[in-house]
């Protein structure tokens, strides 16, 4: 195994039509046949709606590991990772500017890959337009966690962070500017892939973000962070593209966000003179 496929997609909750939406989020998924899986906005509501991110990992025959972060509609909002390789390790922690009703975490694991074994996480940051600042903490803090996680591999770093690019809190993580005097550097998977791509995951196409119209459209806002490349090849970025972004026959497309598939190297190359 020599590269691992990692897909982030915000599933949008149980907003309507549901039923159609799962089906087209794990027909996607299963085509797209990814190894890792970074899920936000996932539901459970008891006698109501099974956890979403169980679902999804039966239907692909995948091990997972659910988060609550904040309590919605009577059950919970949180984050989830599923493997296709078994897990070893489970990770949490809470983010600052937390409040009853907006809680924000990171979650990560650790699995062992026939490579070795390699940790991945996921976030969902505060969304309002105006709260930079929190986002800025809110990765400050998370990116702590993802530092001090040992892991053989690169480590992966997904989610919809709810920033731009060009914001400061993610210009921080790519090593861009200093917080509180520290850098730090992840590769921007879309970004090394399409340089000069806009790469929309929210984005006016999709009529579903219609119900957020107050939202500014058309932004790149969900990503994959991978840790700096090695010198023997680990942690290359082979490809990184849009998914999950195609409606179905009826129009409805999976979610109101766009899904993200990165190909990662993640085993050595041989030595130089070396058959492969």
């Amino acid at each position: 195994m020599k590269r691992v496929r990692v897909v982030t997609l915000n599933l949008w909750g149980e907003q309507p039509p549901l039923e159609r939406r799962m089906r087209g989020i794990i027909e996607g998924l299963r085509a797209l046949d990814p190894d890792l899986i970074g899920l936000q906005e996932v539901r459970q509501i008891p006698g109501t709606l099974p956890n979403q991110a169980e679902t999804i990992a039966r239907a692909l025959g995948m091990d997972f590991h659910f988060e609550a972060a904040t309590p919605w509609g009577g059950g919970d909002e949180g984050l989830a990772l599923l493997s296709r390789h078994p897990i070893r390790a489970r990770m949490r922690r809470d983010l600052p500017h937390a409040v009853p009703e907006e809680r924000r975490i990171i979650v990560g694991i650790t699995v062992d890959t026939p490579a070795g074994a390699l940790s991945a996480f996921t976030t969902h940051l505060t969304y309002r337009l105006a709260d930079g600042q929190k986002r800025e903490d809110q990765i400050v803090a998370g990116e702590a966690l993802v530092a001090e996680t040992a892991s053989e591999l690169p480590k992966l770093w997904m989610g919809d962070f709810n920033a731009v690019p060009d914001a400061d809190e993610i210009r921080w993580l790519k090593g861009l500017r200093s917080i509180g005097g520290r850098r730090v550097f992840y590769q921007d998977a879309f970004a090394l892939a399409h340089p000069d791509q806009a790469g929309w995951t929210w984005a006016r196409a999709n009529p579903h973000t219609g119900r957020l119209g107050w939202l500014q459209p058309d932004r790149r806002i969900d990503y994959i962070f991978v840790t700096p490349e090695r010198r023997d090849g680990r942690g290359i970025v082979r490809d990184c593209r849009i998914v999950l972004d195609v409606p179905d026959e009826t129009g409805c497309h999976p979610s109101d966000h766009f899904g993200l598939l990165a190909e990662i190297q993640i085993a050595a190359d041989p030595p130089a003179g070396a058959q492969s």
